[in-house]
């Protein structure tokens, strides 16, 4: 009966800290997008940081982490974010419409066809954005294309 007991305390003791750390990670990143939310985007990427420390799959945390270094101007952050939600969900059509739109920044016409290529292939709700973007990129292309 003793021994019962006691599994029956570890196993609550297990379920408690299970469930704080899911809770800690909604809350990690619910903080982070209201602060987001409310242009404190320093304070907002300390949040989504700490979010992908307990799920290093949560890919809206690393699309966030990209918008902020977008309005920072870091390019070489924003396409490492961006490709980390393109290795978790590659049909992600937004984290898609944001590379591209960095790779013609960069005008790396190469790299910009094939992202098109996959975009018009899972585009979703950025579709409307497609014209867009086929402007955009006739810019780069180069001449006897």
């Amino acid at each position: 009966m003793l021994i019962k007991y006691y599994i029956f305390k570890l196993i609550l003791i297990f379920l408690f800290f299970c469930s704080s750390s899911v809770a800690k990670e909604t809350k990690y990143f619910d903080e982070g997008l209201l602060l987001f939310k409310n242009r404190d985007y320093d304070k907002s990427k300390i949040f989504f940081e700490k979010n992908i420390v307990f799920n290093p799959k949560h890919e809206k945390s690393y699309l966030y982490l990209a918008k902020i270094f977008k309005r920072k101007n870091n390019d070489t952050e924003e396409e490492v974010n961006l490709n980390n939600v393109l290795l978790i969900n590659p049909k992600n059509d937004e984290a898609l419409y944001m590379l591209i739109e960095l790779k013609i920044k960069q005008s790396d016409y190469n790299q910009t066809k094939e992202l098109m290529e996959k975009f018009i292939l899972v585009c979703d709700s950025f579709c409307k954005k497609k014209e867009e973007l086929l402007k955009k990129f006739s810019k780069i292309t180069p001449e006897n294309e």
